[in-house]
């Protein structure tokens, strides 16, 4: 019995871009196709891209995916390419078409093979939601879609099936399963990694079958996809790991369930942490962007780490040549702030402006009357006019530099520094971004190059310079110690006595506590950037605005 060939391929779709996706799909058969393959597997809803959000209620895109895989089979019988078993992810209408006036969609996995689709798995999913796996209803009897080549027998599976305690490994041991192929659209957080080897080699050594994990890449709105496709035999070897944040395509070999190898015999080294991150930062910018069919952006460079960091990454997603930054120095800006800017600006190759903001200030600061903190905030808002009046006239898209410490305790001005279509750094802490400038810098040190950020930005203390003298640290807690409250606080989502046993004092923890929840109002109207987190604001956390329990 000769072996079967199959191709993970990891793609890039595009929500809604039924007909681009498709191209692409074809490209990878027909290439594994030249290698050989004797099956394709895509990851899930890679035809229609994924989350479709609120499009899974509407009964014309449902119908179209459908009738799109229909079409696809024949386009694949007709080029000759009929003999390959193709499985594919994407979204179908429920088998009762509409209910309350709304569309159901099913979250499928179809078999394409001699022009037609000969089986076809689906989960059915309440109306509306998010990403799939939040709403899940099981089907009973439909817990896999079996099919056999060559001898060998395949169960297909879709994401989060694997990650029900328990849920597959009955069917798979009851159907005599060589091998389980699992269709993934599972967004890239720090650590979810190992968490998903874990899962692929238990349920691999539980089920005694091969697992063949395939997952998207690439950015979509604030969710970023790793890929990081894995490959484990049915003693819970790692036979293949795929390389992270990056369309490709790989074939194993597979004689049984226990004797499954990579044909090119390669095996990633996963990249350590700030390197994954740096990554997603990137791949969601450079996404973000293109996708949307943005030429360039924009942003204010105010010679600190937030705004380095973001030109930093804005640099290796798109390029210097559509990177634009913009001094806007105010009469408090120091020496410093201006000259790192500059010194950035050069060592990335972007082109750099000075809109200076005294003047605008002035005048409208007469007029209103305005001083303290209501003179401080309109600084910010003036910068946020040039840069959102440069926006409009050039086209770019703004960057908003926040990062999430920033926007968990609401340091920011509304309608000032926090203007933008997308924050790159809305859910990196303050320490990480620190952490992220230093492992940039080293890794250009690496490669034997310049690095891009200066070291006096990563050095200095952080300050707004909104007055005389400002520095973050006279109004918030050293940024450590505020990183390690909030951690608790968000991620960790432990309440007040909670974080006081962990040895920080009732005062701090009580003033932190406040900032955010006072806050919430400020994050609802934020930009959207990369998740990289469990507890994004605006994906994973969204607390009531109005809101009087205080019993934390």
């Amino acid at each position: 019995m000769a072996p079967v060939r199959l191709a993970l391929a990891q793609t890039n779709p595009v929500v809604g871009d039924i007909s681009g996706n498709l191209d692409a799909i074809f490209t990878q058969v027909k290439l594994a196709a030249a290698e050989r393959a004797d099956i394709v597997l895509f990851g899930e809803m890679a035809l229609s891209g994924y989350p479709i959000e609120d499009l899974a209620q509407r009964a014309s895109f449902l119908e179209t995916c459908e009738k799109a895989v229909q079409d696809f089979a024949g386009r694949l019988q007709d080029s000759g390419l009929g003999n390959i078993c193709v499985v594919l992810g994407h979204p179908a209408p429920a088998p009762s078409d509409a209910q309350n006036g709304w569309a159901i969609a099913q979250n499928c996995a179809s078999i394409l093979m001699d022009g037609e689709v000969i089986g076809k798995y689906a989960k059915h999913h309440l109306p509306n939601y998010s990403v799939f796996d939040e709403y899940r209803i099981f089907v009973p009897g439909s817990e896999s879609l079996n099919f056999t080549v060559n001898g060998l027998n395949f169960a297909v599976l879709i994401c989060e099936d694997i990650w029900q305690a328990g849920g597959p490994v009955a069917s798979l041991k009851d159907t005599d399963t060589d091998v389980a192929v699992v269709l993934n659209g599972s967004p890239f957080e720090v650590g979810k990694y190992q968490t998903r080897v874990d899962l692929v080699t238990q349920l691999a050594k539980e089920a005694g079958c091969g697992v063949v994990y395939v997952n998207l890449v690439g950015g979509q709105d604030d969710l970023v996809f790793d890929g990081s496709s894995l490959v484990a035999d049915g003693k819970g070897n790692l036979v293949l790991e795929v390389q992270s944040f990056s369309e490709s395509r790989d074939v194993i070999e597979i004689e049984s369930a226990t004797k499954i190898v990579a044909s090119n015999s390669r095996k990633t080294v996963t990249p350590d942490d700030n390197a994954q991150v740096w990554n997603a930062l990137v791949v969601g910018l450079r996404d973000y962007v293109n996708k949307n069919g943005f030429p360039s952006v924009i942003l204010g460079l105010s010679g600190g780490i937030d705004s380095a960091v973001c030109a930093a990454i804005a640099v290796d997603a798109i390029g210097a040549n559509r990177v634009f930054g913009v001094s806007l120095p105010s009469m408090y800006s120091s020496d410093h702030s201006k000259s790192d800017a500059f010194d950035l600006a050069e060592r990335l190759g972007v082109q750099i402006r000075t809109e200076a903001i005294a003047a605008m200030v002035d005048v409208t600061e007469k007029q209103l009357g305005l001083d303290g903190v209501a003179a401080e905030n309109l600084q910010a808002r003036v910068r946020g006019l040039i840069l959102m009046a440069l926006s409009n006239a050039e086209g770019h898209l703004t960057l908003t530099t926040g990062n999430k410490t920033e926007l968990a305790v609401g340091y920011s001005t509304i309608y000032g520094d926090s203007v933008g279509g997308y924050a790159p750094i809305k859910d990196v802490p303050k320490m990480l971004v620190w952490q992220l400038a230093r492992w940039r810098n080293e890794q250009a040190i690496r490669e034997g190059k310049r690095p891009p950020i200066p070291e006096n930005s990563i050095e200095k203390p952080p300050s707004a310079e909104l007055r005389p003298g400002q520095l973050d640290q006279d109004s918030l807690p050293e940024y450590d110690l505020l990183d390690r409250i909030l951690a608790a606080y968000i991620d960790d989502r432990l309440g007040r006595d909670q974080i006081i046993a962990l040895g920080i004092a009732a005062e701090t923890v009580d003033r932190i506590i406040s900032l955010v929840d006072r806050a919430e109002w400020k994050r609802r109207q934020g930009a959207i950037g990369p998740k990289i987190s469990g507890m994004a604001f605006g994906r994973d956390r969204r607390m009531p605005i109005t809101n009087k329990f205080k019993q934390h």
